[in-house]
């Protein structure tokens, strides 16, 4: 189930790729698929694992080309171990909600991507997640450890992206058939799996995932506007003449310096 559009992405084949929060790897497998070297970085080392076995099936299938890289870092998105300009294109999806410091985040992603890079950055939408806080404050911190610290609204992410010096684009929202699913879950308990309600949705996300019939794609793509649970935003790094020589240096190779393991 992939949130970013890679079209306006702007990803191309031997694009240089982060998946910062990469979770188990939706985004990275797909831009694995399409050609870019991908970096999958996170904090937890167990996903991480279960991304490189993928990484590893998806080389002996013969799903990707012969010259494309799948590789690993295990990082904190507040100080991230590459060097200025590393990345084409970045994605973080459903990370920004989670970090409490979440412009020194803005500030690294914006690092370590290259002057006329792009970045998509995916959010709760407003409205969807108000109502999941206001359901349940078991859905959220302080009651989760890790939890969602934070509400956006998509002009204050504008707002933070401009202020790091990146130029704000394009916007969409996705996922509407699962607001509703995640209202249910706060209503009776967001852990309350077995409840016949959740389950019986969640037998629906599911279908529609896999199959992905006509009609829940067409309706999905009507309620988005109003109801996807995700708010996806794009913004560009601007080019400029400003960067030093040594920087530019290490944005030629655009290869991560810290990586935990490759493919």
């Amino acid at each position: 189930m992939l949130t970013v559009d890679y079209e306006k992405l702007g990803l191309r084949p031997g694009d240089l790729l982060l998946d910062l929060g990469c979770g188990f790897g939706r985004h990275a497998f797909e831009g694995f698929r399409r050609g870019a070297r991908v970096v999958a970085c996170d904090m937890a080392t167990d996903e991480l694992v279960q991304v490189r076995a993928l990484f590893e099936a998806m080389v002996l299938a013969g799903e990707v080309p012969a010259d494309g890289m799948g590789d690993l870092a295990n990082g904190d998105a507040t100080r991230l171990p590459f060097p200025n300009g590393t990345f084409d294109r970045i994605i973080a999806s459903e990370v920004m909600e989670h970090i409490p410091d979440d412009l020194a985040a803005l500030d690294e992603l914006t690092r370590v991507l290259r002057p006329g890079g792009t970045m998509a950055i995916t959010i709760p939408a407003w409205m969807p997640e108000k109502i999941c806080w206001a359901l349940s404050d078991e859905y959220h911190a302080p009651f989760v450890e890790g939890g969602h610290v934070r509400i956006y609204t998509e002009n204050e992410m504008r707002s933070k992206m401009r202020g790091v010096g990146l130029v704000d684009g394009a916007a969409h929202h996705a996922h509407a058939l699962h607001a509703p699913y995640w209202w249910l879950k706060c209503a009776v308990g967001p852990t309350n799996d077995d409840f016949p309600l959740v389950k019986l949705y969640n037998r629906l996300l599911v279908w529609d995932i896999v199959k992905k019939p006509a009609v829940t794609r067409i309706t999905e793509q009507v309620l988005n506007p109003v109801l996807g649970k995700s708010l996806v935003v794009y913004a560009t790094k601007p080019i400029t003449t400003a960067e030093p020589a040594h920087d530019r240096a290490r944005a030629a190779s655009r290869q991560p310096e810290t990586a935990d393991a490759g493919v």
